[in-house]
């Protein structure tokens, strides 16, 4: 089934100006969950899990800076946004070259304000044979899915960490747990995500950072086209998960708020499965 798009509110309170990102947005219960006045940057967001993950916190209060590598359709995804009160940026780099990371977390930092959120959603997919799976689009998976995590979060940490807060969300996979047929590179990489998440919750939580994952199930998405066009497919996820249907992105905002936000304040290290049930039974 095709995911529904982003819906914004017409008016968001909380935008960014200077000096403001990071502050906390008050003691009532509302509070808990507000991202309001925090700055959010989340890779990938040009369209599919990020754009409407962007879309979710900006829901919710927070700036988003939306990241990807081709400007034109970042220009888009953030025209949608604006249209809806959102508060939006555009910063296209290659988040998984150390250099390019480190350059774009810094102009974020220098011209927009201090990074409160980073999300760490870019990925991508090949499927084949593990016997003939080609080195090539080994290397491409490692890089984006894996690599991207590491330099994006060391770049975010070292200044979260000389303000002594941040909030860093990995985009894992129920791949971090379960194998599948022809996939085995990809799930190798989110399973590495999930190690990377508790390593940096395990040194970065002493500086009051938190560091953890959300894990997705099945999604209809645009990464995921072929298996939601495949009947055959769509009935054994269906028998499989026990909510019985494939998963609407929409559905993975909650977890990425809360994990934004103070609500998860001693929560570090986790792997929050949105998967309707699929990693809970056989």
């Amino acid at each position: 089934m095709p995911s529904e798009p982003p819906v914004l509110p017409s008016r968001l309170g909380g935008n960014v100006a200077d000096g403001e990102a990071g502050q906390h947005a008050g003691t009532g219960p509302e509070a808990l969950f507000s991202l309001r006045n925090r700055l959010a940057l989340v890779t990938g967001s040009s369209r599919g899990i990020g754009l409407v993950l962007a879309a979710g916190l900006a829901r919710h209060g927070a700036a988003v800076v939306l990241n990807g590598r081709h400007r034109p359709t970042l220009e888009e995804a953030a025209g949608t946004l604006e249209g809806a009160g959102a508060r939006v940026h555009v910063r296209p780099f290659d988040v998984a070259d150390p250099d390019a990371a480190e350059a774009g977390i810094a102009a974020v930092e220098r011209e927009i304000g201090p990074l409160d959120i980073l999300v760490n959603n870019a990925g991508l997919q090949h499927r084949a044979p593990l016997e003939n799976f080609p080195a090539a689009e080994w290397e491409r998976l490692r890089r984006t899915n894996l690599d991207s995590v590491l330099f994006m979060g060391q770049a975010a940490a070292r200044r979260m960490i000389g303000r002594g807060r941040g909030k860093i969300i990995n985009i894992a996979s129920v791949q971090s747990e379960l194998a599948r047929p022809n996939i085995a590179p990809y799930g190798a990489t989110k399973g590495a995500v999930k190690m990377l998440t508790r390593g940096m919750a395990t040194e970065w939580a002493r500086h009051g950072l938190q560091v953890n994952a959300i894990a997705p199930g099945y999604f209809a998405t645009e990464l995921n086209r072929a298996l939601v066009e495949d009947a055959e497919f769509t009935a054994w996820l269906a028998r499989r998960t026990p909510a019985g249907r494939w998963g609407r992105t929409e559905e993975l905002v909650g977890a990425a708020v809360f994990l934004a936000s103070d609500a998860s304040s001693f929560v570090n290290g986790h792997l929050l499965a949105v998967d309707g049930g699929i990693t809970a039974c056989l």
